[in-house]
């Protein structure tokens, strides 16, 4: 298993509290991208989305993202 599948496996274990109604983004997608950006310096949700935005043709690499980026 690469490192990108371990990750992902990792974040698929956590439990997601939101009901069904409101899942438009995959709860892995949002974790993933919310540390990464963070790792590369974004300190605010629109820095997050702007990271993500930027990244995410490599990020489809490994996330789902099946509606677009969170």
């Amino acid at each position: 298993m690469d490192s990108k599948s371990k990750l992902v496996s990792v974040f698929g274990k956590v439990e997601d509290p939101r009901s069904d109604i409101n899942k438009l983004h995959d709860l892995v997608d949002i974790l993933l991208i919310g540390i990464i950006s963070v790792i590369c310096e974004a300190e605010t949700w629109k820095q997050m989305v702007e990271f993500a935005s930027s990244k995410e043709q490599f990020l489809k690499k490994f996330l789902q993202l099946t509606n677009g980026i969170p």
